[in-house]
This record gives structure tokens, C-alpha cells and sequence, in this order.
């Protein structure tokens, strides 16, 4: 594995710019190993905040449905890992040629905001992960120029990171959130659980960007993820349907709502083969009212579920899964 190191422009949620480093030659990882493809170290002070970004694009040897994590994770000078990690998941569908822009490729990005505890040096890294239930040898190949490492060069001063309650892997949590299983609407952030965290945003910001990053996981008959909404299973192959939309929200002195930011409302149907669906939404150049009287803002995402198997929205783990970063913008 080579890395060639790239100046770039700003990223689309950061201040300043940031570095790439890029995977140059392909890579294979294989079952149960995690594998640090791309890395960057970097010397912070205490409360220094860095946005890193990851891309992971990936082929498979099998055309059988397997594991795929892209995982962030900083790790300070001894090794130990440092903070919260992040990682987007989803089943890698083999020579897919229906369902990938481009067959047989799967891309996952994942986003993480890392913030220096205490003064020192640090290394952030893009992780590869995959897994199957079959013990058939099979191997994943990350892709050349297409999987990459994004880290902001400069600290991103009050930049505020949000992440879902705790929701196991098998969906047994009490603080799982599903839709489609009694219940057909969420607000992640807002009513699941998530203490609500209204940001401020610097007095010396002249906008705000946001991103998040929504797990979602399908609820088929069988399936050992989603423990508990059985009466609501559906056979594999069934799909699932939801809408998505992403907020984020000026409040008046009142604490409502004073101008409303948001995407457009996206369909998305997520097949039972892939399994987990990580979506990516950001908002940039959100503008700071003067006439709102703060500077405050909230930050949700709307899921509805439309049909099909019932969703389960992926929490906390041992990584966070679903989560959400706002930064100023100066």
C-alpha cells in the first residue's frame, strides 16, 4: 500500500482547507481482519477539533452478500484509540451490475469529528472491515484513487458533533429506535431518545454547514438484527421504502422555530440483500439569521417508513453509526 498526499480545497463542511491521502494501489482485506488502508498524523493542542472524512470503495472475490465496514478512528502516540470512532456499514452485494453506479464497485463514506482531549500527536485512519456467515474464503479489494482520507488542516473552532442513543446489534436495546413495526415515523436528534443540543454557533461564524450520516438496517423474516418486530417481518427480498429528510434549525429567543433549513425529502428503498444503508446528508451555507435573536440551531433527521420490511435506525455500538456534525463557517 502507497499514499500520496494531496493539498485540496475546502471539503463541503469544513473551514480551511483539508489534506487527502489517497490509496494509490489496490488492497485487499479479508474476513475478520480490520485493516488500516489510508492514515494521518497530526500534532493538536487540548480542545483542537479536526473533521476527518473517509471513502471506501471496494470489489469482492464472491458474488455472495457480505459485510462491508468503512471505519473511523484516531489513535494517540501509544496506540490506544482516543475518543468516539465512527463507521458506515453495509453489505457488499458481490458483481452487483443492477444496483452500483459503476458494477460491481460499492462506495461507503463516513465522517468522524475528532477533538484532541489533551495536547499531543494523533493518527486518524480509514479502517476496512468485512465479515460473512459462510466460511467460504473470499476477500474484498479497496479500490485505487477511489478510496480515500480526508483530514481539515485547521482546528474547526466550536464545530459540535451529535450521535444516537445505544442500539446493539441485535436490536435488543431499549433505546433501539424501528419504524415500520407500530410505529411509522422518527426524528433522530430529537425524539429518540437524544438529549436535544441546541449549538451555538460563533458569534464571528458567517454561515454553518452540517452533515449526518443515517444507518439504517432492514427488518426481514430471519434476519438476527432486529429482535422483537417479528410480527412485522416480511420475507427476504421484500425491500423497504422511507422517506429521509435532514434539518436543521434556527430558534428564536423563544427556543422554536425561527427559519427553518432543510433537504428535500428523498425517497430511498433499501433492498434486504444490502441490509444496512448508510445515507449521507449535509446542508451548506446555512445562513445566521440576525433577526432570530440567537444564534442557536437543532439539528434532526426525519425517517417515515413507506412500505415494505420495518427499518431499524442504528444507534451506538461499540462505534457510532448514526451521528451528525455542525461547524462554523467563517
Amino acid at each position: 500500500m502507497l499514499l500520496i498526499v494531496i493539498a485540496a480545497d475546502a471539503a463541503h463542511a469544513d473551514t480551511g482547507t483539508v489534506t487527502r491521502a489517497t490509496l494509490t494501489n489496490a488492497n485487499n482485506f479479508y474476513p475478520t481482519v480490520e485493516e488500516r488502508l489510508l492514515a494521518r498524523t497530526l500534532t493538536l493542542a487540548a480542545g483542537e477539533s479536526r473533521h476527518v472524512r473517509g471513502r471506501l470503495q471496494a470489489t469482492s472475490s464472491t458474488t455472495r452478500n457480505v459485510a462491508m465496514n468503512n471505519t473511523l478512528k484516531c489513535v494517540n502516540s501509544a496506540g490506544s484509540v482516543v475518543g468516539v470512532t465512527s463507521t458506515s456499514s453495509r453489505n457488499h452485494e458481490g458483481s452487483d451490475t443492477t444496483y452500483y453506479a459503476t458494477p460491481g464497485h460499492l462506495p461507503i463514506y463516513a465522517d468522524l469529528l475528532f477533538t484532541a482531549p489533551s495536547a499531543g500527536t494523533y493518527t486518524c485512519g480509514l479502517y476496512a472491515y468485512t465479515a460473512s456467515s459462510s466460511p467460504d474464503s473470499y476477500y474484498l479489494t479497496a479500490v485505487a484513487t477511489d478510496t480515500w482520507l480526508e483530514v481539515s488542516d485547521t482546528d474547526q473552532v466550536g464545530a459540535h458533533w451529535w450521535q444516537n442513543p445505544t442500539c446493539n446489534s441485535t436490536g435488543t436495546s431499549s433505546t433501539c429506535t424501528y419504524i415500520g413495526a407500530g410505529t411509522s415515523t422518527a426524528w433522530v436528534f430529537y425524539n429518540d431518545g437524544t438529549p436535544v443540543y441546541k449549538w451555538n454557533a460563533d458569534a464571528n461564524a458567517t454561515s454553518v454547514q452540517a452533515l449526518a450520516t443515517l444507518e439504517l438496517t432492514t427488518c426481514y423474516a430471519g434476519t438476527a438484527s432486529c429482535t422483537g418486530v417479528d410480527a412485522y417481518e416480511k420475507p427476504l427480498g421484500t425491500n423497504s421504502v422511507v422517506d429521509i429528510r435532514f434539518e436543521v434549525i434556527q430558534l428564536d429567543t423563544t427556543a422554536h422555530t425561527c427559519r427553518m433549513n432543510s433537504t428535500t425529502t428523498s425517497r430511498k428503498t433499501i433492498r434486504d440483500d444490502a441490509h444496512h444503508y448508510p445515507a449521507s446528508l449535509s446542508l451548506s451555507g446555512i445562513p445566521i439569521d440576525p433577526t432570530c435573536g440567537t444564534r442557536n440551531f437543532l439539528m434532526r433527521i426525519f425517517v417515515q417508513h413507506i412500505s415494505g420490511n420495518p427499518i431499524k435506525i442504528d444507534g451506538m455500538q461499540s462505534t457510532s453509526l448514526t451521528n451528525g456534525i455542525a461547524m462554523n463557517i467563517f
